[in-house]
């Protein structure tokens, strides 16, 4: 379990935000270091792929992305499960995860044989 804590000044924009069972983070990857674009995946390291049909972390615009099971809210903290940043990642947006959201038919590219 992962703690987000928001500044107190953008607590007011954290209502209502309890009712999801999962939310968006959108976080800004300050320890990114873009070296190119190929890079070898971090679960899959076997050959270099393009960083843009990879989730690793060095990339030219070091935006991250988590969709996370929101557990509960208590003022400006957010406890998620799920969440796969660093500890101190400055979090530029939260955003509530709906339904219509998921996709059906989606391939995997070449993770197509692995389970993920």
């Amino acid at each position: 379990m992962s703690s987000i804590e928001i500044y107190r000044e953008y607590e007011e924009g954290l209502s209502d935000i309890g009712g999801f069972s999962h939310i968006i983070v959108v976080s800004w990857l300050h320890k990114s270091d873009f070296r190119g674009l190929k890079v070898k995946p971090i679960h899959f390291p076997e050959e270099l792929r393009g960083v843009f049909a990879t989730r690793h972390p060095d990339r030219p615009n070091p935006i991250g992305l988590s969709v996370v099971e929101l557990v509960e809210q208590s003022n400006n903290v957010l406890r998620v499960r799920g969440l796969d940043m660093l500890d101190g990642t400055p979090v530029i947006d939260i955003k509530p995860y709906v339904k219509s959201d998921r996709k059906d038919g989606v391939a995997n590219g070449w993770l197509a044989d692995r389970n993920v």
